[in-house]
Parts: C-alpha cells; sequence; structure tokens
C-alpha cells in the first residue's frame, strides 16, 4: 500500500506480530493499515494506522495497542495518536 503524503509517495509497513500486519483486525473491528516508521508515544513503538471496521474513523495506535484497541470515536476507546 502508497500513501501520497506532501507530494511524496510513503509506504506502509507490517509489524512483525500478528496483530500488526496490514489487514489484521483484532476482537474489536480495529483493523491494521501499517506503520511509516514514525515513532508511537511509548517507549520502542511505532505509530500504526488504523481503520475502525464499524464506522470508518481512521486513526493511529501504538503497535503494542493493536490487539486490544478500541475506537475512540464509536466504542470509546483512548484517543488516536499521529500516524
Amino acid at each position: 500500500m502508497v500513501a501520497k503524503l506532501g507530494g511524496r509517495a510513503s509506504e506502509f509497513q507490517a509489524g512483525g506480530g500478528e496483530s500488526v500486519k496490514i489487514g489484521a483486525t483484532n476482537h474489536n473491528s480495529q483493523k491494521c493499515l501499517g506503520h511509516r516508521k514514525r515513532p508511537g508515544n511509548l517507549r520502542g513503538q511505532f505509530a500504526y494506522k488504523v481503520e475502525c471496521l464499524c464506522c470508518g474513523h481512521v486513526y493511529g495506535a501504538n503497535g503494542c495497542d493493536m490487539h486490544e484497541r478500541k475506537c475512540p470515536y464509536c466504542q470509546g476507546g483512548e484517543p488516536g495518536i499521529d500516524f
């Protein structure tokens, strides 16, 4: 998957664990869309792009949180981070 950012292409990458592979969906219907090596807000974590399959909201989350994330818009989850 390639996304255009400010006129340049930036490729999203999968992580090493099952919950951070592109297309992985957790039990709360939150889908991992990958990372661009941007640091998350926890040490040693990348910020992943996440899509809620319930409402379509897109937000960022640390990789270590992907398995349990809830949408901040429709499920009362924690606010997203920059991705």
